[in-house]
């Protein structure tokens, strides 16, 4: 009798575990096949173009020959990939100082009462204001030079990072703080040791939220006046009707924030391990 409802179970798990295995399965299949549904449809609405004229919706071996042709004859003398590094060199001197001003702003707001009540009203009149409002202000004070355009990568990605972190610190867990009073732990010591720690999954969500508001901010700032950068490519591409080109800059666009997305969550997940069973 124990004999056959250990089978019995064992069977039970096996059974468990084909199940478990065929939804890995399914999971590793489904990206596939979206990449292949938007192929298809890319396919089908590229069925009327016309090279010669630029009319239609260019295919896919059009926009190819056309990034082949960037590193062939740059636009500019910089090939795609410098075009791309020189927007993420202006996105990552914007998060510099967002993260770092950012981070410090949220934890002031979010653990301390009076520059809560003080800063608040300021913040949220800032944050309110779209980021791309932003771009003809800084542009009639600043005019189109490299500094305007990470001004306003600056302006169109700090409020995101604010509003995560001082969240974050808002809703520690009271129990967590109770323990820091048991063992007679002074303010300065609470938020250090407690509630910044506590609030790591708030402030790398703001880290994420602010890292694709800046990537997005950049592009409508390099297509309004630059000589460089991927937002300047796809413009290049609408004045001179090269659809291959206005291609070519948003698939790089869609490349270029997979990887910084992926290298996002690969630094989180190193800092907050914790989150891996949550995601």
């Amino acid at each position: 009798m124990e004999k056959g409802m250990s089978g019995k179970h064992a069977i039970q798990l096996s059974q468990a575990e084909i199940r478990e295995q065929r939804l890995n399965l399914l999971y590793k299949i489904l990206p596939i096949l979206s990449v292949l549904l938007l192929i298809g449809l890319w396919l089908y609405a590229s069925r009327g173009y016309n090279p010669k004229v630029g009319s239609g919706f260019p295919t896919p071996a059009a926009v190819w020959d056309r990034t082949v042709r960037l590193f062939t004859a740059p636009v500019k003398k910089r090939s795609l990939i410098m075009h791309a590094l020189v927007s993420l060199r202006r996105i990552g001197i914007a998060l510099a100082f967002d993260w770092t001003f950012g981070i410090v702003f949220g934890i002031i707001i979010g653990w301390y009462a009076k520059p809560r009540a003080f800063f608040s009203p300021m913040f949220d009149a800032f944050r309110a204001v779209p980021p791309l409002a932003w771009i003809p202000l800084i542009t009639l004070w600043f005019g189109i030079g490299e500094f305007p355009k990470i001004l306003i990568v600056i302006f169109g990605s700090l409020a995101s990072i604010v509003v995560n972190v001082k969240a974050g610190l808002s809703t520690v867990d009271r129990m967590y703080l109770d323990v820091g009073t048991v063992f007679n732990a002074s303010p300065m010591q609470t938020l250090i040791k407690i509630a910044i720690p506590s609030s790591l999954d708030a402030i790398f969500a703001g880290v994420r939220t602010s890292t694709s508001a800046a990537w997005m901010v950049v592009l409508a700032a390099e297509m309004l006046g630059a000589d460089a950068g991927v937002g300047f490519l796809i413009s290049r591409g609408m004045d001179s009707i090269d659809m291959p080109l206005v291609l070519t800059g948003m698939i790089a666009i869609g490349i270029v924030g997979a990887i910084l997305a992926i290298l996002t969550q690969l630094v989180e997940r190193l800092i907050c391990p914790w989150t891996r069973k949550s995601k």
